[in-house]
């Protein structure tokens, strides 16, 4: 049961079939600009180590980097705030790793050498660093408003870690740095999905998934714990990093209980067009695995809600109008894919495989541009990109109201006699013309054989 909101299938999109062989874990797959050309990649991270990068439509990888442990979780951003993008690789057993995927000065010239000529495996260009294990998820993006990113981890025992990249020698081209820990927090529940929201004051929010269609706001305390230690506090201060402090604000979304153990998925700051956005809380959608969908503006505004029939496990959002309004990408198990808009109105998209992984975003396959793209990982170790999926409009429209704005539409009723106001004989017209076409010729004869008739005599 999908509810109030009207739902239609879409069938025709354009896709690519990527060769991949190996398996991975459901945030082991990215899209981003990994190579800082403006043009997104796509970043796959299989459980063998392996992290490979796809440009365009070709099958093959651009360039492969081995990692040491199996791979969970993927990212693409500024991890350095250095102003350039670099690709994040982690592993179950603890293992950051951290390339440059730039290509030198020389190779920009050429767009194709990106395909013929792939980045080699250069030492220099890369880094390890050994943190905390049992990684799940990862987010990169700037949690507590200064204007530098952090890296958030989420780990299998409840466990959030935020760090923060400090350089080593800032005059070095090569990586050389380390994470520092900034912060630990303890959840109640599972994490499954991480994201940044605007406050009601217009600050960033560092938001976690919790099962049961909740989630938890974790409150960025660093700034105050660390301004001006001394050298004797410098000790205590760095052990005081990993004890489990508890700045956590749970809410839930509804007053409905929900099943507690049912995994949920959460995406935060959903655009909402090219109007400027209003100081005050950014929109946030939440979906769990027995098929709940939600959109809220704030714990207590309830903006709609959706009940399907698949169990979902993976969130993302994607403008595919183009009209600046992020739709709500939802996918399940079995490759059901909904797109639900702000108005509630729905979507379909069916992949015919089950499916492992799921991302949706932006992506340069095909014409040298970025557009909306779909990613499926089955569990046939196949990738499927389905590219430059846009749809002309979400919500249904209304014939006689485009009809309206036809000058030429309301000639021909003055030709047929028929009144524009006369609603119930515009439909019954209209009705006859789309699906009785010979009745409606007919009584087009019919009417100028009288018309004729009535003028001779």
């Amino acid at each position: 049961m999908v509810g109030a909101g009207v739902m239609r299938s879409v069938s025709y999109v354009q896709r690519v079939v990527l060769d991949f062989g190996g398996s991975l874990f459901p945030h082991g797959v990215c899209l981003g600009d990994a190579d800082n050309d403006t043009l997104n990649e796509l970043v796959v991270g299989d459980t063998s180590g392996k992290l490979c990068v796809y440009k365009s439509h070709e099958s093959k990888p651009w360039t492969v980097r081995s990692c040491q442990g199996m791979l969970t979780c993927v990212g693409v951003g500024d991890v350095c705030n250095k102003g350039k993008n670099l690709t994040v690789a982690m592993s179950a057993e603890g293992w950051f790793h951290l390339f440059d995927l730039t290509p030198p000065p020389s190779k920009h010239l050429d767009a194709s050498s990106h395909h013929e000529f792939p980045l080699p495996d250069d030492p220099k260009m890369g880094f390890k660093q050994h943190i905390p294990a049992n990684t799940k998820v990862m987010l990169i993006s700037d949690i507590d408003g200064d204007g530098k990113n952090e890296l958030v981890v989420g780990y299998t025992d409840r466990v959030v870690r935020a760090f923060r990249w400090e350089d080593l020698c800032e005059s070095s081209e090569n990586i050389s740095g380390q994470l520092v820990l900034l912060k630990k927090w303890l959840l109640e529940g599972q994490v499954d999905s991480l994201s940044v929201n605007p406050g009601s004051d217009g600050a960033p929010e560092m938001m976690v998934s919790q099962p049961g269609c909740g989630y938890a706001v974790l409150l960025c305390t660093w700034k105050a714990d660390h301004q001006h230690p001394t050298e004797g506090e410098a000790d205590s201060a760095a052990a005081s990093r990993e004890a489990p402090i508890r700045d956590v604000i749970l809410h839930q979304t509804s007053g409905r209980i929900h099943n507690k153990n049912v995994s949920t998925h959460l995406v935060g700051n959903i655009g909402r067009g090219g109007t400027e956005q209003q100081r005050g809380s950014g929109l946030f959608a939440l979906c769990t695995l027995d098929g709940t969908l939600k959109l809220m503006e704030r714990a207590d505004k309830l903006l709609w809600s959706v009940q399907v029939d698949h169990q979902l496990f993976a969130l993302e959002k994607l403008d595919v109008t183009g009209n600046g309004h992020e739709e709500v990408i939802a996918c399940a198990w079995d490759g059901q894919t909904y797109i639900i808009d702000h108005s509630r109105t729905v979507a379909r998209f069916q992949v015919d495989e089950n499916v492992s992984a799921f991302c949706a975003g932006l992506y340069a396959c095909k014409g040298g541009r970025n557009s909306p793209c779909l990613v499926y990982v089955s569990f046939n170790q196949k990738i499927y990109i389905y590219w430059d999926v846009q749809l002309e409009r979400m919500e249904s429209t209304n014939l006689l109201k485009i009809l309206e704005s036809n000058s030429e539409y309301k000639e021909l009723l003055q030709q047929l006699g028929v009144a524009e106001d006369d609603v119930s004989a515009v439909r019954d017209l209209i009705h006859s013309t789309l699906y009785l076409p010979e009745h409606q010729s007919n009584a087009h004869c019919q009417q100028r054989l009288q018309a004729r008739t009535n003028s001779s005599k």
